[in-house]
């Protein structure tokens, strides 16, 4: 293609050379022609001849040009054509074996869905068959054994029929000697339930003049408590005579096991000496607690009354 390409552009360079020149009138003759004047004449005649084949044959090569390029697209043009069926060809033929290829898988699940609901199912049946079976041999054994539960029974109250009757007479003998045991310890036990009565009274009579003695004993430590506190109290007040000589505060103080102060609730009495009675307090943080958990336990929550003493 390169080459037939050089030799249309070589003939168009000619063809524009020879063009160049006016080969449409003849020359003039000379006055006096001569041999060689005519010769010239001869030529440029035999020059046009050639040209006109040039052109023609530049032409014609031109023309089987132009025809070799249009048979050369039109053969382009059908391979590319070919080339698009055959793809869409190809696709639609890709496109089948997909659809057949998930048509398979399709068809393999469900086979594989079948196999198993056909495997579970005769699990199921076999299952089954084992399970009547073993109820079968069950029921078996359970009519067997009943047959020998009732010969053992029959047999069974034979025998207790005989010793029901050896028992009977037993028992009436017995009956009468319980009843006479029963005569013997219902004495007893009223005996022993009037001397138990005494007893008890006499414990309770003991237990009560404990308890007011145990009473009396924890009033009298808490009582010695409180005052411990109030010392306590009137040790870590800031007092002043002038404002305060003659007056009093009831407080109620919650305590801790360790005597820490939790809680402080001011009650009736003069302002100023219960704000200093109740700073005191918090200041000394800890107050005597006694640790008896009994007296604890009553002074938890004791009240006192401050009085400042100077």
């Amino acid at each position: 293609m390169k080459a037939l390409w050089l030799s249309i552009g070589l003939h168009v360079v000619l063809l524009a050379v020879l063009l160049s020149g006016d080969f449409s009138t003849m020359p003039k003759p000379l006055p006096t022609p001569s041999a060689q004047q005519a010769k010239p004449i001869e030529a440029v005649a035999i020059d046009k001849s050639q040209l006109d084949k040039v052109v023609n044959k530049l032409k014609k090569e031109k023309a089987d040009a132009r025809a070799a390029e249009k048979r050369r697209l039109e053969n382009i043009e059908r391979r590319a054509a070919e080339a698009k069926q055959r793809r869409a060809k190809e696709e639609a033929r890709i496109k089948k074996l997909e659809q057949q290829r998930k048509k398979k898988e399709q068809e393999k699940i469900k086979a594989d869905n079948a196999a198993k609901a056909a495997k579970a199912k005769a699990a199921k049946a076999e299952k089954l068959r084992k399970q009547k079976e073993q109820e079968k041999q069950k029921a078996d054994e359970a009519a067997a054994a009943a047959r020998s539960k009732r010969i053992k029974e029959e047999q069974a109250a034979k025998k207790a029929e005989e010793l029901r009757k050896k028992k009977k007479a037993e028992a009436e003998a017995k009956r009468k000697k319980e009843l006479e045991e029963k005569k013997r310890k219902e004495r007893e036990a009223k005996e022993r339930a009037q001397q138990e009565a005494l007893i008890a009274e006499q414990m309770a009579a003991e237990m009560a003049s404990r308890n007011q003695a145990r009473r009396q004993q924890m009033l009298s430590e808490i009582d010695r408590f409180s005052a411990l506190i109030t010392q306590t109290i009137n040790r870590n007040m800031i007092k002043d005579r002038s404002t305060m000589a003659g007056k009093t505060c009831k407080l109620t103080i919650s305590l801790a096991p360790s005597g820490f102060v939790t809680q402080v609730q001011v009650g009736q009495g003069d302002r100023v000496v219960c704000e200093a009675a109740k700073t005191a307090i918090y200041k000394a943080g800890t107050l005597p607690v006694s640790k008896d958990p009994e007296v604890f336990k009553e002074m938890r929550k004791i009240a006192v009354t401050v009085v400042p003493e100077f």
